[in-house]
């Protein structure tokens, strides 16, 4: 269970996969830690090597004091490529996580090999909305939102249909820290990377569940269209975090960038 102490934090990672493989780094949604790409990591696991690491605030990482910025979390993961010494990657991140890469391959462009951003954009949510919900998660803890989060990270009917995940994602997000978890909602809540998409021009392929409530469809074309070349698909559906319901269409986007990466 490695640790690394980087840009001011202590982050839990873990690699996995083969070595010597293109090198894969996968930057997570709020609220969840590195188990949501456990399926993904099984599809890809002979093809490539993997960073999985828990964001600044989250999982076994450490929740240090606000304020936390997109910046910030960008710097962090930098801070961790070098730490296990690995020059070039592909970058995937789903929500905050695809935010983080955007803001990493425009600011380090020479780092990254190609983008896959999953259900993501270049802004997300406004003041108020994250103002409503830093307000509850401090009134009431992760638990009184978390049943309201889960219906928008997946598909209808995905409860009943698989009701013991759908407890598992539950404890996960609820057992996030409280803390850890309202500062990077201050980050969502004061980030806006529009001006910064124009500068992308790295092989990026961008995709969105067509059940994704926090970041709809729409939303998504929005901010892929800003990027020169981006290819963008909507994945028949998915949720708001597809690595967890569709697996291969993920798998799938990411060996399509990720086979040609270096470390």
């Amino acid at each position: 269970m490695p640790f690394a102490t980087v840009n001011g934090a202590c982050l839990h990672y873990r690699v996995a996969g083969r070595s010597g493989r293109p090198p894969i780094v996968f930057a997570n949604s709020l609220g969840s830690d590195m188990r949501i790409w456990g399926e993904v990591e099984e599809r890809l696991r002979d093809r490539c090597e993997m960073l999985f690491f828990d964001q600044r605030g989250h999982g076994l990482s450490e929740v240090t004091e606000e304020p936390y910025s997109i910046a910030q979390l960008g710097e962090d993961l930098v801070g961790l490529l070098d730490h296990i010494g690995w020059r070039v990657v592909c970058l995937c991140g789903v929500s905050v996580g695809g935010m983080i890469a955007m803001l990493v391959a425009d600011r380090h462009p020479d780092r990254i090999s190609g983008l896959v951003l999953l259900d993501t954009a270049a802004k997300i949510g406004t003041v108020e909305s994250w103002n409503e919900r830093i307000g509850a998660v401090e009134h009431g803890g992760l638990a009184s939102i978390s049943e309201h989060v889960l219906f928008r990270w997946f598909p209808p009917g995905y409860a009943v249909r698989h009701p013991q995940r759908w407890a598992a994602w539950r404890r996960m997000l609820e057992g996030t820290p409280v803390q850890g978890y309202i500062n990077t909602c201050k980050a969502l809540r004061d980030a806006d990377l529009q001006n910064h998409l124009a500068r992308v021009t790295l092989p990026t392929v961008v995709r969105v569940g067509s059940a994704d409530q926090s970041t709809p469809p729409n939303l998504v074309a929005a901010t892929a269209q800003k990027i020169a070349g981006a290819d963008f698909a909507i994945i028949a559906g998915a949720g708001h975090v597809p690595s967890i319901d569709a697996p291969d269409a993920v798998s799938d986007a990411i060996w399509s960038i990720g086979s040609t990466g270096r470390a």
